[in-house]
C-alpha cells in the first residue's frame, strides 16, 4: 500500500513539474505601468476600450496570477506567459458603461503578480453621458 501511494505521488509531482518554464514565483520583480487610463467622455452604452502597458523592469520574469476588475462592468484579459525582464505586455479592459452609472466614473484593476507588493492597481476613468 505505502509502495502504491508514493507511487501515485511521484506520478503526481512529475505531472506537476513536466512544463519546464515554471518560475519560481518566489522571486520577486519590479513592473512599470501608467496607474490611470482616461476614456474620455462617452455616450451611455458605449465601451471604454483601455489598455495599460505593463514592463518588467526588474531581473526576474513576471508571473501575473490573475487581472481582475472591480465589478462586473469591467472585463481584462492576463498575459498567460511569464514576462521576460525588459520585455512588455499590454493588459487591456473593457468598461461596459451600460453597467455603470452616469457622470463620472472609476473603475479599478488589480493586477496579482509576483511583484513587491504582489498588488498593482491601475484604473479606467471617464465621464458617461445620456444622449
Amino acid at each position: 500500500m505505502k509502495k502504491l501511494l508514493f507511487i501515485g505521488f511521484a506520478s503526481l509531482l512529475v505531472a506537476c513539474s513536466s512544463n519546464s518554464d515554471l518560475i519560481d514565483v518566489r522571486n520577486k520583480t519590479t513592473i512599470e505601468i501608467d496607474p490611470v487610463f482616461d476614456g474620455g467622455t462617452v455616450i451611455k452604452g458605449e465601451k471604454i476600450d483601455a489598455s495599460f502597458t505593463m514592463t518588467n523592469t526588474g531581473d526576474y520574469p513576471l508571473v501575473v496570477a490573475e487581472v481582475k476588475g472591480s465589478c462586473t462592468c469591467t472585463v481584462v484579459a492576463k498575459p498567460e506567459e511569464p514576462i521576460a525582464p525588459g520585455d512588455s505586455y499590454v493588459i487591456k479592459a473593457m468598461v461596459d458603461t451600460e453597467k455603470t452609472g452616469v457622470g463620472a466614473i472609476s473603475k479599478g484593476i488589480t493586477i496579482v503578480a509576483n511583484t513587491e507588493p504582489a498588488n498593482t492597481q491601475v484604473t479606467v476613468k471617464g465621464i458617461v453621458k445620456i444622449k
